[in-house]
């Protein structure tokens, strides 16, 4: 017995660093063993959920289901002096319109359109309806309805419709201060006429201009397919709500070459909350006429680009701001280099009553003024 005892008072110490150091070991293995989970990290380290179905597998349907109701077919009829138009006969066609000028085929085209409000106005491109005689809409679940047109923005080729249709969701709007590049986004549409589809991409880039597309550009632009037909449809994220419309692509030949743009959801709002107020869209207005100028140097050295003023109009924003002739406006807000296209727009996106600051240069003087803008007038 007392052999025993001291076999085990011998061995205790071995054994109880074995236990220890075999806990350790456990502890270790288990923090360097990665473990999956349907989360990811953000750029901002905040935790998101990857989008899962039911059966576990990712997938943005979701996101689709959320928003494609709101996602309609628009079907246009045009004026043609076209005589065998290919559709002229054609019944799918002929059902929505009253063609009865047997001379002058008519000419039909097609694009897509997302439902904004509960009570049916709907936004697309101005390019879509422009010149229409008639304007069919065709709601995803298979309803059909006379559009109207309430209003256009031109400068942003942004047409507002409106159908008389009950129980018709509006789509949600994504905040727009948190898109970022590389985001998931999808587009819905009707490409082709084949019917609604979503195609998948990302953000590529923002605050695209430029791209002689329409006066006023400032597009979002993605990889994911806009084809023919997708014009006026849904740019969403990955929780189904609108970041921006589809617009257009940079391939000459209508085909997508990867390179789409978007017209942001906030300008497309700002649209349609004008035109249903005020029936036409409202601009900023600085009262000033100006020359682009290139980079150069003055006698202090000052690499100077921007506007120079040549004409203030009486009773103006840019009078009452004390604004001169000679003044050279380098900066208007934050955005610093302007082109003369991009300070007209800057100005025309900020809305009456609020203030834009500007920079200038008056007799080698850098000085900060701030202008009240007004009411572009009719």
């Amino acid at each position: 017995m007392r052999i025993l005892t001291d076999i085990l008072i011998f061995a205790r110490w071995p054994v109880i660093t074995g236990l220890l150091c075999a806990i350790v070991f456990l502890q270790v293995k288990q923090t360097k063993t990665p473990v999956f989970s349907n989360t990811l990290f953000t750029a901002n380290h905040h935790v998101s959920t990857i989008p899962q179905n039911q059966y576990g597998i990712i997938s943005l349907a979701s996101a689709v289901k959320k928003a494609a109701p709101a996602v309609v077919n628009v079907y246009t009829r045009k004026a043609s002096k076209l005589s065998d138009h290919p559709f002229y006969s054609d019944p799918f066609f002929k059902r929505f319109f009253n063609s009865t000028e047997a001379s002058q085929a008519p000419k039909f085209d097609l694009g897509s359109g997302v439902i904004m409000t509960k009570d049916g106005y709907i936004v697309t491109n101005n390019h879509v309806i422009d010149e229409a005689d008639e304007i069919v809409v065709i709601l995803q679940d298979g309803r059909e309805a006379k559009a109207r047109i309430a209003g256009v923005n031109q400068n942003s080729d942004l047409a507002v419709l409106k159908i008389d249709l009950q129980n018709i969701e509006p789509i949600s709007l994504a905040d727009q201060e948190i898109q970022q590049v590389g985001d998931i986004v999808l587009a819905i549409g009707n490409p082709f006429g084949v019917g609604q589809t979503v195609t998948q991409g990302i953000i590529s880039a923002t605050r695209r201009y430029g791209l002689n597309i329409s006066r006023f550009e400032n597009f979002i632009q993605t990889d994911a397919a806009i084809n023919p037909g997708n014009s006026g449809g849904a740019l969403i994220n990955s929780k189904g709500e609108l970041v921006g419309i589809a617009t257009a692509n940079l391939a000459q030949s209508g085909y997508t070459g990867g390179i789409g743009f978007a017209i942001p959801a906030d300008t497309a709002l700002q649209t349609v909350n004008d035109i249903i107020k005020h029936g036409k869209v409202i601009r900023g207005w600085l009262g000033i006429d100006v020359e682009g100028l290139s980079v150069q140097q003055d006698e202090n050295q000052q690499r100077l680009a921007g506007f120079l003023i040549t004409g203030i109009n009486q009773d103006s924003p840019a009078k009452k701001a004390n604004l001169q002739l000679g003044d050279i406006i380098t900066r208007i807000n934050d955005k610093t280099g302007n082109t003369l296209l991009r300070g007209e727009q800057e100005i025309a996106e900020t809305r009456p009553g609020e203030s834009i600051e500007i920079e200038i240069f008056r007799n080698k003087t850098r000085m900060i003024v701030n202008v009240v803008l007004e009411a572009f007038p009719s």
